[in-house]
């Protein structure tokens, strides 16, 4: 088959795909530092983080970046689980 042809949008939705992964980047900072208690529950804090996540599969997409799904853990249905940011899991959470 041949290659799929650039179109003159590929760069705007690399452009948004960037800053999405920014913003990834910047939900992961929180949750490292502790700092996402300052500005949420924890209930909203993963429904934000699982927003981010579900945007930025979004523009990946759009920009023809795949995906890496087979890093992921697979629930029994053979869906993806409910995405943890990195550090969540490992560190308890304050009474």
């Amino acid at each position: 088959m041949s290659e799929p042809q650039s179109g003159r949008y590929d760069t705007i939705a690399r452009r948004w795909l960037a800053l999405i992964e920014r913003r990834q980047e910047h939900f992961l900072d929180l949750c490292d530092s502790g700092r996402w208690r300052h500005y949420f529950t924890e209930a909203e804090f993963l429904d934000e983080m699982r927003k981010v996540l579900q945007v930025r599969d979004q523009w990946a997409a759009i920009a023809g970046v795949p995906l890496n799904s087979e890093d992921l853990p697979q629930d029994d249905a053979g869906g993806l689980p409910p995405p943890l940011p990195a550090g969540m899991a490992a560190s308890p959470w304050p009474d």
